[in-house]
């Protein structure tokens, strides 16, 4: 018998500076409702779903930043969104910038969580692979400053069984290392949640820009078919404050097909029936891990973070400076 999610990735349009989190949740409401209404069991939300993407404007003071933090999940402003969802009998996954009180100080995680049917969070992730830059670049026509604002996630990879089957997430730039989705398809992952808000212009590295929207199909397509696992990628998309978005948001099957893509970049639902067990065929075969993989020789992935050339290799530009990886 077939497991089968009804998966709404509710892609966002802009979202403007002066917007408020409660203008926000309104939309993000009104998709919970477009959901119900076409069968959905699960609604995916964008990375830093609630507010304008801030890391775009370079910010000193301490309380500007953490204005778009928040402080606890759900809060006054975002409980109307638990509890339609309730209401309704959606589970959800909603990408929003987190201020934690941990170990004895403040922190901040760009983070993800998975909201159950009955409104409680069964699972959390916090960004691991922070792109940008940590201090003010005035050449750059906007800033990415994620590595200021942000610190790396501390929760690594988790999978939870949730919705009868296993579901992981990740976020924007995460989708663009393969390393994410195999810790994930290590534990018997079948769905990837993922959120983006990813520029069309990438400042260091502008010859990328014409390929955005193929890197941004291309990353999560061959994740999908390598870990045998259902990624949904979801988009805040079109101009917002000035820089242009890509939209793209997507759901693949295990099999690396699209099987749902928006054609808008506006607040825009797709929907998918995601049979949680279309990866077994894959996951026992071409995709076995436990038959085929070899993990002895993969050991300069976990022993190093740069590159490091061959012995005797005539130096490359890459082994000394890499460019800036885009979202």
């Amino acid at each position: 018998m077939s497991r089968i999610l009804t998966i709404g990735a509710a892609q966002l349009g802009p979202i403007a500076l002066d917007e408020t989190r409660s203008q926000v949740v309104e939309r993000l409401i009104a998709h919970l409702r477009t959901a119900k209404d076409r069968g959905c069991d699960l609604v995916v939300f964008p990375e830093l779903a609630l507010t304008t993407f801030f890391p775009r404007w370079f910010m000193q003071d301490q309380a500007d930043i953490d204005r778009f933090f928040e402080t606890e999940m759900p809060s006054a402003q975002t409980r109307p969104l638990f509890d339609e969802a309730r209401r309704l009998g959606l589970a959800f996954c909603l990408g929003y910038a987190e201020l934690a009180h941990e170990d004895g100080r403040t922190r901040h995680f760009n983070t993800a969580i998975l909201v159950d049917k009955q409104g409680a969070i069964v699972g959390k992730y916090r960004k691991i692979h922070l792109p940008g830059h940590d201090a003010h670049e005035p050449w750059r026509a906007f800033q990415h400053l994620e590595k200021r604002y942000f610190e790396p996630g501390n929760l690594g990879f988790p999978v939870f069984e949730a919705l009868g089957g296993r579901i992981g997430m990740c976020i924007c730039n995460d989708r663009r290392w393969p390393e994410t989705y195999r810790v994930m398809g290590l534990q018997g992952v079948e769905m990837v949640l993922l959120g983006y808000n990813t520029p069309v212009h990438n400042p260091p590295a502008p010859e990328h820009d014409r390929l955005g929207w193929f890197h941004n199909s291309l990353v999560m397509q061959s994740a999908a078919y390598q870990n045998a696992t259902w990624v949904v990628g979801v988009a805040k998309a079109g101009n917002e404050e000035g820089v242009p978005m890509i939209a793209g948001t997507q759901i693949v099957a295990p099999t690396g097909e699209q099987v749902a893509l928006a054609v808008t970049e506006e607040d825009e639902l797709i929907v998918a029936d995601c049979d949680l067990d279309l990866g077994l065929s894959y996951k026992r075969s071409v995709f076995d891990f436990a038959r085929h993989r070899e993990p002895e020789t993969y050991r300069l992935i976990v022993e190093t973070k740069g590159p490091v050339p061959p012995r005797g290799a005539i130096p490359m530009p890459s082994d000394k400076n890499s460019k800036e990886n885009r979202r």
